[in-house]
């Protein structure tokens, strides 16, 4: 069974930052695109970033210059800086993990970590 489990959350000022955490138990990690979405009251869940198992990253314009995604394979974990935050940041922000195995499809969610940015 695999697990994500996300931390680094809290409570933050308008222009300050966070760092998140995603760490994933199992095996798939190599082998999986790890990305962070948010979910903000009343909204979709969106993207924010992606990291393929390839190396290539991707932001969602909202945050681009602002947040860089990175991960760590020998630890098994994706992080997320976030810089210069606003208000519109405020989201439950969630650790993904996708990809393919012996030919079989897998997508894993964490339960989220709760990031709020006052003003």
């Amino acid at each position: 069974q695999v697990q994500l489990v996300e931390s680094g959350g809290g409570s933050v000022q308008a222009g300050g930052s966070l760092r998140l955490s995603c760490a994933a138990s199992g095996s798939i990690f190599k082998s999986s695109a790890m990305g962070w979405y948010r979910q903000a009251p009343g909204k979709q869940r969106e993207l924010v970033a992606t990291f393929t198992s390839g190396g290539l990253t991707n932001y969602a314009d909202s945050v681009k210059g602002r947040f860089t995604i990175s991960r760590d394979n020998a630890k098994n974990t994706v992080y997320l800086q976030m810089d210069s935050l606003t208000p519109e940041d405020t989201a439950v922000y969630y650790c993904n993990a996708e990809g393919i195995i012996a030919g079989m499809l897998f997508n894993y969610w964490g339960k989220g970590t709760l990031v709020t940015v006052s003003s």
